[in-house]
């Protein structure tokens, strides 16, 4: 029940007409799993709240879990334990799935479970029910793009407002696009688990964090994207995977662009992936 769990109840309750008048369906969030009942107390009126997850694993009404906690543990412990049990699991966890994806896609397999993370990478375009959906016959060469929200708002920030990096970071934490802790948004850790899972679609390969480059954000200064400036370039950070001579090229970094470019003009929080 933080920002994003609150966020999905909210959801479901205001569209809930929209989702029976489509499929005939009435979802009922039934039980929520917190650690401290008085902290969402407020809650308690929309929600059953509950800090035991066997309330949940155990009760038979309920047909799907949703996980929304973030992070590889207790996470993946979760989503293993509901997937045996028999319930459909959704979550947009990158991390998780980057890491634990194949066993957690075959545990649902072999319990004949939908395991359904589409939104774990740019689930607004959506990319990965595209790449499954769309382009499963066709032979991709190459995917590209900006694929964290948070440090493509704090790039956009120093370019057109002068803002330090410092100050730009912060400025994305007051409104929401970076974490208290930005690390992982901030070092490109993010924008690769994100490529990890793009190149499992895309390119049918399971690759590791430790098998490709990786650089953030968090060395640029301002002086950095004025002199790009001055020579009409601008500097956002791209995750890449390509195929050359049959292997293929994976990178996340810094990466300067022409000002006329595609994916120059895209800015703040939006997020844009091309073939």
């Amino acid at each position: 029940m933080g920002t994003v769990g609150s966020g999905v109840l909210n959801i479901i309750k205001k569209n809930n007409g929209k989702i029976e008048q489509t499929n005939g369906q009435t979802i009922v969030v039934k039980k929520a799993l917190v650690r401290n009942l008085q902290k969402y107390q407020e809650f308690a009126e929309k929600v059953s709240l509950t800090t035991d997850f066997n309330e949940i694993l155990s009760d038979p009404e309920i047909k799907i879990v949703t996980e929304v906690m973030g992070g590889l543990h207790p996470a993946k412990e979760y989503i293993s334990e509901a997937l045996s049990a028999g319930k459909n699991v959704i979550t947009a966890n990158k991390d998780l799935m980057a890491v634990f994806g194949s066993e957690l896609i075959k545990l649902a397999q072999d319990n004949h479970c939908d395991l359904m993370y589409d939104a774990s990478v740019a689930g607004g375009i959506p990319i990965l029910r595209t790449l499954s959906d769309s382009y499963v016959g066709d032979h991709i060469l190459e995917i590209q793009g900006i694929v964290n929200g948070t440090t493509n708002y704090i790039l956009s920030q120093m370019d057109e407002k002068g803002l330090s990096y410092a100050a730009a970071l912060k400025r994305a934490q007051e409104l929401g696009f970076a974490e208290a802790d930005p690390t992982n948004d901030v070092t490109g850790k993010d924008a690769a688990y994100k490529m990890i899972l793009l190149c499992q679609f895309a390119f049918g390969v399971h690759i590791k964090l430790s098998d490709f480059s990786v650089q953030g954000i968090n060395h640029l200064q301002g002086f950095d994207l004025q002199q790009a400036k001055k020579l009409s370039y601008t500097i956002k950070l791209i995750g890449i995977a390509k195929k050359i001579a049959d292997q293929l090229f994976i990178e996340v970094a810094p990466c300067l662009l022409s000002n006329d470019a595609l994916m120059a003009n895209i800015k703040n929080e939006i997020m844009l992936c091309k073939l």
